[in-house]
């Protein structure tokens, strides 16, 4: 890229991002859309796909994401951002990393250097990503003296030089046993991971490969993270992996490895992998805010690669999950990451009430559905204009089976789109299953009460659902509505 060409890029996006300020200060006029959602985060306007730098920083968590500031499908990627003091409301700002002159901006993460290890000062906000020129990625740094709205690039970069474009979304943690900086990468195409360890974020040294065979075709490696959780009297580390396509559940998906890390190494544990974290369509790229302390926070891309470029939003594409807590819990004697919805989510919702058939359900809404499982079930959630939302408990098997089809709402922008069913384990003992059902404009997300099973789907109904049917076991319903977060 030359010189003219770095500036002319400058300079458009000073522009777009004075425009895109004033959009924010005037957001009221938007976020009434058909397919709008109202308690998702979503950007003003213009395409976006995996979330990047989540951190908790002075009180504020950062929402940073693939954007593209000029239009609303794929291109120009560059750090959208966000803010939140509770995870629910969300505040958009400016791009935070534009485009330079190694390339576009692509996914990756953000720490404080707490101790000052890389000699801008202690507690100064840095963000990894890789740089991508569309013929190789590399990693680069950059740090924030005003606590995450603007960043300055080091001028070393790239700290990680290679000629692979497949080698990309650096995550870095702290390992506090070695005193070292970990940077897991993700192969891409090429699939697996590699570690990485600094002293000071500017030099790194390779330490080892992560891989594990699966027979799924094209099968590519992206966005990795890793957490250390508690489970029972000590501790797991948990390697969550997204990858696309996947198997069993088609399009793109988030997996997980649980197992030791020694600094050096990660061991997975002989489970029966692959294991998902959500069973669904539609949640891809999910990775962690950092500095949390032992609390551990997801949010994930709420779209699919098969069919992202033509879902039917507009000005805006694509959503974020609603955030989520994840824990270690034990089921048929081996671990399980379960993920639920944060409890913030109660700031916005009102009193609970019993639901029988016809119910208000006002932008959003939560199900609360306790469902015996001595007969199978079938679950359906329609409108008036006969649209409906069909999913069914098969008490034998103990599993959730989900339809998506030209039922739901509108699903002819994309053959992919329309999907026979969805099967997940719901991995609970007894005799019910508690089921939470989070259903906004566009998109129903599906969790058992301890997060054993999620399953996120996409739905474009013309008005939202509004009537429950239940047919088989006894049951029990209630709902809450959820405030939308943009009033």
């Amino acid at each position: 890229m030359d010189n003219d060409f770095i500036q002319r890029k400058k300079e458009r996006f000073r522009i777009l991002n004075l425009f895109l300020l004033l959009s924010c200060i005037s957001s009221q006029e938007l976020y009434h859309e058909l397919y709008r959602p109202q308690i998702h985060f979503t950007p003003a306007k213009n395409w976006i796909n995996d979330p990047n730098g989540l951190i908790l920083f002075n009180g504020v968590y950062h929402l940073y994401f693939q954007y593209n500031p000029e239009g609303n499908d794929w291109g120009n990627m560059s750090w959208g951002h966000a803010t939140s003091s509770d995870l629910i409301h969300w505040e958009e700002h400016p791009v935070a990393i534009p485009p330079n002159e190694l390339g576009f901006i692509f996914s990756g993460s953000c720490i404080v250097d707490k101790d000052n290890t890389a000699g801008y000062g202690e507690n100064v906000l840095f963000a990894i990503y890789t740089s991508c020129d569309l013929k190789v990625q590399q990693q680069s740094i950059a740090y924030s003296l005003d606590e995450g709205h603007h960043f300055t690039n080091y001028p070393g970069n790239p700290v990680i030089h290679n000629d692979d474009d497949n080698l990309r979304d650096p995550k870095v943690i702290w390992h506090e046993e070695t005193k070292k900086w970990i940077m897991i990468l993700s192969k891409g195409r090429k699939r697996g991971l590699e570690f990485y360890s600094s002293t000071n974020l500017k030099e790194w040294e390779h330490l080892s490969t992560f891989f594990m065979e699966f027979d799924i075709p094209d099968l590519q490696w992206e966005c990795p993270d890793l957490i250390q959780l508690d489970y029972k009297e000590g501790k797991k580390w948990v390697l969550i992996v997204n990858i696309n396509p996947r198997g069993g559940v088609l399009g793109s998906g988030t997996m997980y490895f649980i197992g030791e890390f020694d600094g050096t190494t990660f061991t997975a544990d002989p489970l029966n992998y692959p294991i998902w974290l959500d069973y669904g369509m539609d949640n891809y790229a999910g990775v962690t805010w950092s500095n949390t302390g032992d609390r551990k926070l997801l949010i994930g891309w709420m779209n699919n690669w098969l069919y992202a470029g033509g879902v039917p939003c507009s000005p805006w594409r694509s959503a974020m999950t609603l955030p989520r807590e994840l824990k270690l819990i034990e089921y048929e004697d081996r671990p399980i990451l379960a993920n639920k919805v944060v409890e913030e989510i109660g700031k916005i919702a009102s009193s609970w009430k019993n639901v029988e058939d016809e119910f208000e359900p006002g932008s959003a809404y939560q199900l609360k559905l306790q469902i015996s499982l001595d007969r199978n079930t079938a679950i359906t959630l329609s409108n008036a204009q006969g649209e409906k939302f069909v999913f069914e408990i098969n008490s034998a098997a103990r599993k959730i089976i989900v339809y998506r089809n030209g039922f739901t709402g509108k699903a002819d922008f994309n053959d992919a789109f329309t999907v026979n069913l969805l099967e997940a384990p719901l991995n609970v003992f007894g005799h019910t299953v508690t089921l939470d059902v989070f259903v906004d404009q566009s998109s129903i997300e599906i969790f058992t009460e301890n997060g054993s099973m999620s399953m996120t789907n996409l739905v474009f109904p013309s008005s939202i659902y509004n009537r429950l049917m239940v047919d088989g076991a006894t049951f029990s319903a209630q709902m809450r509505t959820l405030k939308s977060i943009w009033k």
